[in-house]
């Protein structure tokens, strides 16, 4: 548990049958906890019963396979999980930024678990709560997450296919476009209200995620 929570791996491979802690047990520490709750997991054990499968599915596992199992099917599984998870996280990415507007909806039907959903729900309002806040980084982001940079580079990562620090701009970028849309300000001060210390760079910035400028972009919103 303490390797999985300071590495943050792409897959957790566990035997039920364990010192200390079982895999039931380690299964429902990662599946619970947010740092880790996005990982897969597969449980191996001796027990081929239907009533002992039930039970892992139930603590979250992603798979469960019975010894003694083929390797070749094994890693045709692992690399199924990995590549499931990869498609998951590209689809929710693309459907977390549809909107303009905050707070996202798309949450509830994304295929994540309720852990992963809590944990992005707690991120957007943090960084929504100091959005106008300049000096509101990663760190002081970490803090508040209780999470170390490399956690939440790897969580941020696995769910939303960004950094923490991507995940910070694109919800000021997010804000700004939905303040311009309703014309509740000029440019300059919509940079300032999101969060940008200098309008060169919120141009710069606004302009790779839309392909225009904020200038632009206002010009083209209905009045």
């Amino acid at each position: 548990m303490k390797a999985a929570i300071e590495h943050i791996p792409d897959l957790v491979l566990s035997d039920v049958m364990m010192p200390k802690m079982d895999g039931f047990q380690l299964c429902h520490k990662l599946k619970t906890d947010e740092r880790t709750s996005h990982i897969p997991l597969i449980l191996l054990t001796a027990r081929a019963s239907s009533e002992s499968k039930i039970e892992g599915l139930e603590t979250g596992a992603d798979d469960y396979i019975a010894k003694p199992f083929n390797p070749t099917e094994l890693k045709a599984r692992i690399k199924n999980l990995v590549l499931q998870r990869q498609k998951l996280r590209k689809i929710f990415a693309g459907d977390f930024w549809k909107e303009n507007k905050l707070p996202i909806q798309q949450f509830t039907t994304s295929g994540l678990s309720q852990p992963d959903i809590n944990f992005l729900q707690k991120a957007l309002d943090i960084v929504t709560l100091h959005l106008s806040d300049t000096d509101f980084n990663v760190v002081e982001f970490g803090q508040e997450m209780a999470m170390s940079r490399q956690q939440m580079y790897r969580k941020f990562k696995a769910l939303v296919d960004q950094s923490a620090t991507e995940f910070i701009r694109t919800i000021r970028l997010k804000k700004a476009a939905g303040l311009l849309e309703q014309k509740s300000g000029n440019v300059s001060e919509i940079a300032f209200d999101v969060g940008f210390n200098t309008l060169s760079y919120f141009t710069k910035c606004f302009q790779e995620y839309y392909g225009v400028t904020p200038s632009e972009y206002l010009s083209k919103s209905p009045d």
